[in-house]
C-alpha cells in the first residue's frame, strides 16, 4: 500500500485502453484515492461504467482543460472534497488529423496552436489549478513519447508538442522544487490506445517497435501505470525533471 492515505487527480481517462486508466489501476491498487476528470458528459458516462466494472470508488468530474474557469471550478471542488491533493497525472493530447497526415511542413498555424494548447500548455494550466491544494508537496506526471526526441513519420506536430511538453516538465520541476513538488514525464512506447489509432500506419509502428525493442514486445498500460506508481510514491522521492522511458528499450535503437 505505497499510496495509502494519498489523494490525487488523473486527467485523461477515456476508456479501458487509456494509458491514464493503466495509471489509475496501479495507483488505486496501492491505496490511492483518485479523482478522474473527463472532457465531456459522454466520456464521463463511459468512465463511470469502467470504474463500476472494477468495483472502484473514484469520483469522476467534468473538466475541459482548455477552459480556465471550468478547470478552476473542478479543482476547487476536488480540493475541497479531498482537503489536499498529493499528485496530478496529465494524460491528454490532441492534434487535427490533417496535421498528422502528410508532411510536417504543411502543418497549419491553427493546427499547430491547437496541438500546443491541448497537448502542452494544459500541463502548466492544470498544475497551476492544482497548486493551491498541493500543500504538502507531491508529484506531477506528464505522458510523452519518443517522437519528442526522434522523427517518427506520421507523428509530425504532435512530436513538436511533446518536445515542448518535456521542456515544460523541466521548467516546472525547477519552479516547484522549492515547494517539494516533483515533476516528471513518462515516455511510453507505442501503446494501442484509441488516440494512437488516429496516427497513420500505427499498426505498422506497433509491429516495428516490437521487432526492434530489446525486450521484444510492446509497452502495456500496466507497465506505464507501475512506473507512474514509482514516481508518485516515496520510492521516487529523489526524482524530478526527468523523462523516464518505458518502451522496452526501443529508444536505445530508434533511428
Amino acid at each position: 500500500m505505497l499510496l495509502e492515505g494519498k489523494k490525487g487527480v488523473i486527467v485523461g481517462v477515456a476508456n479501458k485502453r487509456s494509458i491514464a486508466w493503466g495509471i489509475a489501476k496501479s495507483l488505486s491498487r496501492e491505496g490511492a484515492t483518485l479523482a478522474l476528470t473527463c472532457q465531456t458528459e459522454k466520456v464521463k458516462k463511459k468512465v463511470e461504467a469502467l470504474v463500476e466494472s472494477e468495483n472502484l470508488q473514484h469520483s469522476i468530474h467534468i473538466c475541459d482543460a482548455t477552459n480556465p474557469s471550468q478547470m478552476k471550478e473542478s479543482f476547487n471542488k476536488i480540493g475541497e472534497d479531498f482537503g489536499n491533493i498529493d499528485f496530478l497525472t496529465h494524460s491528454i493530447a490532441f492534434a487535427q488529423k490533417e496535421d498528422l497526415d502528410g508532411s510536417f511542413v504543411d502543418t497549419s498555424e491553427d493546427g499547430f496552436d491547437l496541438a500546443m494548447k491541448v497537448s502542452t500548455y494544459t500541463l502548466t494550466s492544470l498544475t497551476r489549478a492544482a497548486l493551491p491544494w498541493m500543500k504538502n508537496g507531491g508529484s506531477i506526471i506528464a505522458l510523452s513519447y519518443l517522437g519528442a526526441e526522434k522523427v517518427i513519420p506520421g507523428y509530425n506536430v504532435m512530436g513538436v508538442a511533446k518536445a515542448a511538453l518535456e521542456a515544460s516538465v523541466r521548467y516546472l520541476a525547477f519552479d516547484l522544487g522549492k515547494k517539494n513538488i516533483r515533476v516528471n514525464a513518462i515516455s511510453a512506447g507505442p501503446v494501442n490506445t484509441l488516440a494512437a489509432r488516429g496516427i497513420a500506419h500505427f499498426t505498422d509502428m506497433l509491429k516495428a517497435a516490437q521487432n526492434r525493442a530489446p525486450l521484444g514486445r510492446n509497452t502495456t498500460i500496466e507497465e506505464v501505470g507501475d512506473t507512474a506508481l514509482y514516481l508518485t510514491s516515496e520510492l521516487g522521492r529523489g526524482v524530478t525533471g526527468e523523462v523516464i522511458h518505458v518502451d522496452n528499450g526501443l529508444h536505445l535503437l530508434a533511428q
